[in-house]
């Protein structure tokens, strides 16, 4: 559970061990970087910080999975991340701060860490995976694995060198 009740946080923090799942309404079409099917594990602490103010301090962790940067066979990356929000409640200074969540719920008496579960998410998740560190990618011109081995296009000679290689006698 993601949404708590702020009547319940004012005597006492209440500790979050939730899992957002990958199917979550949260994830819209455009998430390339969506979290596998376990979905993500958050754990923490949400108490109250004040007047109208509430503090989450967790952890996030899942793994995701994109196309290899180089080869395009596919890779998956865990995520790990600690995760610190402000909740505030509308009306008050903190209203048009972007790094300040709004308290919600039909009478502003919700606080839903769904919303900020999936922006931390996504600020973590490497942009670019590979599927091994030695990948080696795709040939240029025929499009062949390199990791599968070597293709049979010729190297590339650079034309600027043809001068030092007639001076040197080496074959093209």
């Amino acid at each position: 559970m993601l949404s708590f009740d702020i009547r319940s946080l004012e005597h006492e923090a209440a500790t979050v061990d939730a899992v957002l799942p990958a199917n979550d309404g949260v994830w819209i079409d455009e998430d390339i970087l969506r979290p596998l099917g376990e979905g993500i594990r958050v754990t923490g602490r949400l108490s109250a910080a004040g007047s109208g103010r509430y503090y989450f301090s967790g952890h996030l962790s899942g793994a995701t999975h994109q196309e290899c940067r180089r080869c395009l066979a596919p890779a998956q990356a865990a995520v790990n991340a600690e995760m610190h929000v402000l909740y505030a409640e509308s009306g008050g200074e903190d209203d048009d701060d972007p790094d300040v969540f709004p308290v919600g719920g039909a009478k502003g008496d919700v606080i839903d860490l769904t919303a900020a579960v999936r922006e931390q998410w996504l600020l973590e998740v490497p942009p670019f995976l590979l599927c091994r560190p030695d990948c080696k990618g795709l040939c240029l011109k025929c499009g062949a694995d390199l990791n599968a081995g070597a293709c049979s296009c010729a190297p590339d000679a650079d034309p600027r060198w043809d001068a030092l290689r007639k001076v040197r006698g080496s074959p093209e």
